[in-house]
Parts: structure tokens; sequence; C-alpha cells
């Protein structure tokens, strides 16, 4: 069974049965019952036209639902609609359906939420993580979502800021999570840059590309992962970094600056290094002064941190951290928002040569850490950093 297949399949099917008139709820749920189906029937008996059969079982599945709501006399005419047997067209509507899934109904971050759910293939769990919540907190949300637009005719699209949010998080977790969707994510970025004349779509469409140039080098042979001071340069893709710096360069020169053109500018100087100890930190600290001016996001703040840490030493980026901890601790919440706070610290400490607590801070990190490979990166942190002391 090629799990890939479906879904690559998901977002046509599930863009059909909206335009054929089911509501976002319904025909996302009808086309989760096909792909079980498909789960279920092909490797016996695999079809001719995957598109087709997925539409023809989903549209019978959302009837099936259908018949079963109060509204019956509606649902008789839905039947006459049925697809006809045959081959589906090829038309690749996902790019569409990341717009009508940012309909003005619902909350740019609701729309993001289901967006990633439904047309990403993302779990809960994952948007979860993307946004720094807890996964009940995520369920409700698409919950509610789901509700929202239940009913809701698709012929108002969103706009393109949501879009771009979307994207954005489908390439994170397509790039460091369990899913492998970066790939995606670039090619719909790029039909989107090259259909619409905007800046921040240029930014993205850099920033992806910048960050994809490096993915070989990000993992070692053992899977575990290798951070961008210890990457073999080499590795890296030097055209597609080419590129990506191209296109940041032109949208920059619009004087137009968003959040993705100045996440992309501090991917350019890691890029443009040709050994980390050539890293330009200055500017890049400046770049994400910027960003917190942009977007007063606190994973910004922390990876500001960093930068100041190797730009002015481990001992001012302490004291940069002591202050985001004072300014989160003032919040009306007083919770920390950082779930990698830790582990900035561990590194931190460790370059202003206290290994006991570096060590200690790395293990706990590594509890604390969202996904395994980085969970199995900061375990092996502390033990080095234990090995050395025991020496």
């Amino acid at each position: 069974m090629n799990e890939a297949l479906l879904r690559s399949l998901t977002p046509s099917v599930l863009a059909v049965l909206v335009r054929r008139g089911a509501d976002f709820a319904a025909a996302e749920d009808a086309v989760q019952d096909a792909l079980v189906e498909a789960l279920r029937v092909w490797p016996a008996d695999p079809p001719r036209d995957p598109k087709a059969w997925l539409v023809t079982v989903a549209w019978r599945k959302f009837l099936d639902a259908t018949r079963a709501d109060t509204a019956r006399r509606r649902r008789e005419d839905l039947v006459d609609e049925e697809p006809a047997p045959g081959p589906a067209p090829a038309a690749d509507d996902t790019l569409q359906l990341y717009f009508l899934c940012a309909h003005p109904s619902l909350t740019p971050s609701s729309a993001v939420a289901l967006t990633l759910r439904a047309v990403g293939g993302l779990t809960t769990r994952q948007i979860a993580q993307a946004y720094l919540v807890p996964e009940a907190t995520m369920a409700q949300r698409i919950s509610r979502a789901k509700r929202t637009v239940s009913g809701v005719r698709f012929d108002r699209p969103g706009d393109v800021a949501t879009v771009l949010r979307v994207l954005y998080l489908v390439f994170n977790e397509g790039y460091s999570g369990d899913v492998d969707l970066a790939a995606e994510a670039i090619r719909l970025t790029r039909q989107l840059a090259a259909s619409i004349d905007h800046p921040e779509v240029a930014g993205l469409l850099a920033l992806m590309l910048l960050h994809h140039a490096r993915r070989a080098a990000r993992t070692a042979a053992d899977g575990g992962l290798v951070p961008l001071a210890e990457q073999d340069r080499g590795r890296w893709d030097t055209q597609m970094i080419a590129e990506g710096v191209e296109i940041l360069q032109t949208a920059l020169a619009r004087d137009r600056l968003g959040e993705f053109q100045a996440q992309a500018a501090i991917a350019a100087l890691h890029a443009d290094a040709p050994t980390v100890e050539e890293t330009d930190w200055v500017q890049i600290v400046e770049w994400y002064d910027e960003l917190v001016r942009l977007t007063d996001s606190p994973v910004v703040r922390l990876n500001r941190v960093v930068a100041v840490g190797e730009a002015d030493g481990p001992r001012a980026g302490l004291a940069a951290l002591a202050a985001l901890d004072d300014a989160s601790a003032s919040s009306s919440s007083g919770k920390n928002p950082m779930p990698r706070r830790t582990a900035v610290a561990a590194h931190l400490h460790e370059r202003d040569g206290d290994l006991v607590t570096a060590a200690r801070l790395y293990a706990e990190a590594a509890r604390k850490a969202p996904n395994l490979a980085e969970r199995d990166h900061l375990t092996r942190q502390a033990a080095r950093l234990n090995s050395r002391r025991s020496r």
C-alpha cells in the first residue's frame, strides 16, 4: 500500500466533494472514510484510476452520512449528483483548497489549524507542537473550526497571509518532524509565487529553499541530528542556496519587509558563511531584532538569545536569557512558552565552561524534547559532557 499516494490525492478528492456541494467538515470525514477503505481494499485489488476510485467512494460515504441527517429532501437531491464512472481529471486542486480553508468565517489561527489537519495531513499532536499549546486545546480548536464552517459554502477564499502561515508550518513539520511534507510545501509555494506578486510569498519561498538546501547534512548515518555548527557544508545544495538568495534579494529590494523575508535573511547569512567561525552573528542579531519587532514571538526571542551568545559571548547570552525569563515571569500567564529554553541554557553554559550545569540541563531538555530525534541528540550531548568530566 502506497500511503504517500493516498496522501497526495487527498486534497484533490476533498476539493471535488466541496465543489459538488458538500460542506467542509462532512467532506473531510467522507474522505477519511474512503482512505480507510482504500487501505483495506487496494492491497488485494488496486484500482486503475486511484483518484477516481477515491472520489467515487468518498462521495458515497458522504451520501451515506447525509442520509442519516434530518435534511432528507436535500440529501435525495444530492444522489443525482454522484460522479459518473470513469477517469477523474488530473487537475491539482491543492493550493486552491488551501485558500478555501482560509475562510473569512474563521480566525486565522483556526483556519491554519483546520487546513493543517484536513489538507496538510498533520496530526493534532503535531499541530499542537507547532503552536506550543496542549494537544487537547488544539483538538478543541479544530473541532470548533469544523463546526463553524459546517454548512458554509466555500465560495469566498481566505487571504494570502493565512495560506502562507499554513505552508510555513507544513514545511517545518516536513523538515523536522515525522511526516515528509517539505518538498510538497515548496512545490505549492512555487505555484503561489508564480501566480501572485507578493514579497512575503517570495520571502517564504526563499526561506524554504535555504533551509531545504541543508537537509542532506542535517542527519547522520545513524539517523541522529547534526547541529548547524557541525554540518558538512560540502553537502549543502549550493544551487538551491543561490536560487534562494536571488529570490530573497529581489523581495528585499521592494522595501516591504515581512516576517518570512527577515527569516530568510538569517538563513542566507548562515548559508553564505564558508565555516561556522565566519558566520556574521552581529548581522544575524540585527535581523532577529527586526523579527522581534515584526512578530514579538517567544520563539524568535529565544533564537535571538542564541545569536547574542555567539556574537557577544556566552555570558552575554546567559544575561539575555535571564532577561527573557524575567519578561516571561511578569507576563499575565506566568507560563514559559519556550520548550527549547532549557537546551539553549545548556548550550550557553557549555560554552561558558560550566560542564556540570550544562550536562544537567541537556538531560533535562531531553526529557522535554518534542520528538525522538531531538531527544536522542540532547541525551547524547549530556552523555558527552558527563564523559568529559569523568576523565
